[in-house]
């Protein structure tokens, strides 16, 4: 049996005794495999911005990660330093959820059971339209109230 025939990049003609190539790629070395990517994604910028947060959004294996990182000490200090953050940047807000819930709380607002936009029932937001009134709220569901501040 005779040697085998080296793979030979076709773009800067390595073969592969000189450089990696991945394997079920024989038609470019590693180094130049990784720059047409790069040079696909920057030509496709938009495409991929989409295209990877869709992915990172719907991916199982990232929610897991996310999950058990937000169980740590790491995650907790994260989450905690996060929250302070908005709030100090949206006082406004801040001070609207907390009379709505102590109003809620006390009895002096009565909270719905079901959704005011679909009728669902189980967790139900309280959408404010202007924080200046902190007890004229919307009752929505998570998915009714989502929409309404991506419209």
């Amino acid at each position: 049996m005779g040697a085998s025939v080296p793979n030979v990049c076709k773009i800067c003609g390595v073969t592969d005794r000189d450089a990696p190539f991945y394997s079920g790629v024989s038609s470019r070395c590693k180094e130049c495999h990784k720059a047409k990517t790069r040079e696909n994604r920057a030509a496709n910028v938009e495409y991929y911005r989409a295209y990877d947060a869709k992915r990172y959004q719907q991916d199982p294996r990232v929610k897991e990660r996310h999950n058990r990182y937000a169980l740590t000490d790491a995650g907790k200090s994260s989450s905690a330093k996060a929250r302070k953050k908005w709030q100090e940047a949206n006082q406004e807000k801040r001070a609207a959820h907390v009379i709505l819930r102590s109003a809620v709380v006390a009895g002096r607002v009565l909270k719905p059971k079901e959704c005011q936009e679909c009728g669902a029932r189980g967790t139900i937001h309280g959408h404010h339209h202007d924080y200046a009134r902190p007890l004229e709220v919307e009752w929505l569901c998570p998915k009714c109230h989502k929409q309404r501040h991506n419209h």
